[in-house]
């Protein structure tokens, strides 16, 4: 125990350093987590771990340490791996390590990988410059992906601070050793004040940090120079189509105009609006049912009524499905100062249950038809609300049932013939396209199915479709026949018109994809339900998508596009196949990669804990240094109070009267009949060692008062040193051990 305990104090250096880069490891495994599985997870952390315990607690040997090492990480990787039933241990050993071995790639190169960078690092960053640029490297590319990922990494960019400043204070002490030997024993002898100073420090620039204004940046940033001058045409600017704007020096946005559709775009990633939910789903926005061949066009809703919203009251839907739903609250709020033509919610909105947090509803109508809750823009009395929550009773697909489903059954009278408009100049060889692509299915679930497949499968996805190959004036012949790439405009109206081409009502939506998961605090709120999740949409998330109409089960939403993912609802989730109207998860090409920019405050929170460790180690510090300066500090209020400088003399009896105090608290009480003088001779024979001292300051006191020459600034001084001599404890100890033994004498 001994040797391990002297082991222990000799590495303390390399341990501190290991322990910094464990943390520096951490933050980027933080990040990481959003993107591994959850097991690959588990096995990095488990792994740092172990090498942080075997480093700093067990110095062994380098050729131990490698062994004990080794051993660990394949026990961990084997546990990670049973606990996550990625292998199934049965039979004997050699059975088990067969299947160790055939399971271990690929989740035993992150183990390794982990491994080699750790060591690695103690033995490349190695002097205070190596140190700076190490950390700094790290921070700037945490700030990268802060900036341009939709992650929030400002905790972790602190804690990163944090371990950098405490790298380069062991370094300091390590070099201080390392060429100042004697100076390293001095400082030895006073291990709690070395580690208040740096606590100190630490908590002087946590509180600065926290307590820092807010100042805006006198130059922007060439990144936010060009979003915002990319972004000048989206939402609020009718300049676009679809819900992607139609030029390409245009950007991403919610469109207003749809008729003519097609171009490409930039992405933008200015944020919109952050949903608090209780499902993930697409936020719906406007629906178009007349095709032009160039777009959509809004003439053909002018017949349709919109209603007066009542406030929390039900929503009529004159569509809506006769099958089970689920409730879905959602809480938008919005992040910039566009005006939009309707509320955005999931499909499909029951009731409004506030606006702007109160019970007013001005400017809002309801369109039944559509399912559309519409903002007059006419109305300038009233600004676009900042923040709404709406309650959707989102339809549960019975895909199974669905699928035996005929025409006959699902439609009989209701055709719904005006979601089944075709223009006359629409080409044949569309709907040839569609009649051959869905000619093996029996059921309208079926052949949509198909032009879903069809349509994700032999179309690639682009932002920026090459219109060099266009001929026909038709916009979706183009796209089916000779451009062949595109974005959602283009796979969304070519599904609702294939699927008319077939008899299947369907219509065209736009609105914004489900944006992505923040994680914020505000997931939490929310009627109560703990289920509450948080997302962010940006001008890249404006999406289009088509609906089809299913007879009694209402208007299903198909996302044709490929990339994304319908967030749909389901009674047997395992019934999924290729021909089902929701693709499966694959990456989403339309998601940023970029910040979307929420709240500044949002992830930059210290936890409350570290602040007021921070605030108290500072009240204590504070609290050191006046009670180690009160003489000073009574000295400047006696001559606030006098008016002018107390001389030495004045100096030395203010000091005499604290040591004289000091001396009654610790039991040397002076008689009333007794001289100072007498009291210092009694003192002086029940304290010896103290004698020398106490006749000093006598004398000095007794000049002071009573001599005729004055007292100089340099036997001020010397009284000081000697009464700063007296506050050791180490003589009271002795003392009273022989005034207890003489107590205990004379009782017997």
């Amino acid at each position: 125990m001994k040797s391990w305990l002297q082991s222990l104090k000799g590495s303390w250096a390399p341990a501190f350093t290991f322990l910094w880069i464990i943390i520096i490891a951490m933050q980027w495994v933080s990040f990481a987590s959003e993107l591994w599985l959850e097991e690959t997870r588990a096995l990095v952390l488990m792994t740092i771990t172990m090498l942080a315990l075997v480093k700093i607690v067990l110095p062994f040997r380098p050729w131990i340490e490698f062994i004990v090492k080794a051993a660990a990480l394949f026990f961990i990787l084997y546990r990670t791996l049973v606990s996550y039933s990625i292998i199934i241990p049965f039979g004997g050993v050699a059975n088990r390590l067969d299947q160790f071995i055939s399971n271990m790639s690929p989740y035993i190169w992150f183990s390794l990988i982990a491994w080699l960078v750790i060591e690695m690092v103690p033995l490349i960053v190695t002097t205070k410059q190596r140190i700076l640029v190490f950390v700094g490297i790290n921070i700037a590319a945490l700030a990268v992906l802060d900036s341009f990922t939709p992650t929030v990494l400002w905790e972790e960019v602190a804690w990163i601070v944090f371990a950098g400043m405490g790298w380069l204070v062991t370094q300091h002490l390590q070099y201080f050793r390392q060429h100042y030997p004697q100076g390293w024993k001095h400082i030895r002898r006073y291990p709690y004040k070395i580690a208040a100073n740096i606590a100190v420090i630490f908590a002087l620039i946590i509180m600065a940090g926290v307590n820092m204004p807010e100042v805006q940046p006198a130059l922007t940033d060439p990144y936010t120079a060009w979003t915002q001058r990319n972004s000048s045409t989206t939402a609020g600017i009718s300049n676009g189509s679809g819900a992607l704007n139609q030029r390409m020096n245009t950007a991403s946005g919610y469109s207003r105009q749809d008729n003519r559709l097609g171009g490409g775009f930039n992405f933008d990633y200015s944020p919109v609006m952050t949903i608090t939910t209780t499902q993930r789903s697409y936020w719906r926005g406007e629906t178009k049912r007349t095709y032009s061949g160039t777009g959509w066009s809004d003439g053909g809703n002018d017949d349709q009524t919109l209603n007066d919203v009542p406030m929390t009251a039900e929503l009529e839907n004159t569509q809506e499905t006769r099958h089970s739903t689920e409730q879905v609250v959602q809480t938008i709020t919005m992040q910039n100062d566009q005006s939009y033509p309707v509320l955005f919610g999931a499909y499909s909105v029951q009731r409004v249950q506030s606006v702007d947090r109160d019970s007013r509803a001005d400017g809002l109508h309801w369109n039944p038809e559509q399912a559309e809750l519409l903002w007059n823009p006419s109305s300038r009395r009233t600004a676009y609300p900042k923040t709404y929550t709406l309650v959707s009773h989102v339809p549960v697909i019975p895909e199974k049932e669905l699928r035996t489903k005929t025409f006959n059954e699902l439609y009989r009278k209701n055709k719904q013939e005006a979601y089944l408009q075709i223009p006359d100049e629409l080409p044949r060889r569309v709907r040839d396209l569609a009649q051959n692509v869905t000619s093996t299915a029996k059921t309208p679930y079926e052949k949509v199915g198909l032009l879903q497949q069809y349509l994700q499968q032999n179309y690639a996805y682009t932002n920026n479709p090459d219109l060099s190959r266009k001929r026909s004036r038709d916009f979706v012949d183009a796209f089916l026949f000779e451009i062949r790439e595109g974005y959602c405009d283009y796979y969304s109206t070519s599904l609702v018109m294939m699927a008319r081409s077939v008899g299947v009502p369907a219509r065209w939506v736009k609105g914004y994809a489900p944006g992505q998961q923040t994680f914020s605090d505000d997931a939490t709120t929310g009627e109560g339900d703990e289920n509450m999740s948080s997302y962010s949409v940006t001008n890249a998330d404006a999406h289009s998508w088509a609906e089809v109409y299913l007879g009694e089960y209402g208007w299903v939403p198909v996302e044709a596009t490929p990339g994304f993912d319908m967030p749909l609802l389901t009674e047997q989730e395992d019934s999924k196949t290729p021909e089902a109207p929701e693709v499966k998860d694959q990456p989403e090409p339309e998601q940023p990669e970029q910040n979307p920019q929420t709240d500044p405050e949002e992830g930059s929170k210290i936890h409350p804990v570290i602040i007021g460790s921070a605030a108290a180690i500072l009240l204590l510090w504070a609290a050191y240094i006046v009670w180690r300066n009160r003489a000073d500090i009574h000295f400047y209020l006696l001559r606030l109070r006098r008016g002018k400088p107390l001389t030495p003399d004045e100096k030395v009896v203010v000091e005499t009267e604290h040591w004289l105090r000091y001396m009654r608290r610790k039991g040397f009480v002076r008689a009333s009949h007794e001289t100072l003088r007498e009291s210092v001779d009694r003192w002086s024979l029940e304290v010896p060692e103290q004698a020398s001292i106490l006749h000093q300051l006598l004398e000095r006191f007794e000049q002071a008062r009573y001599s005729p020459s004055s007292v100089t600034a340099e036997d001020w001084h010397m009284v000081r040193q000697q009464a700063s001599l007296l506050h050791k404890e180490g003589w009271i100890k002795r003392w009273a051990g022989r005034k207890a033994a003489t107590d205990q004498k004379d009782q017997d």
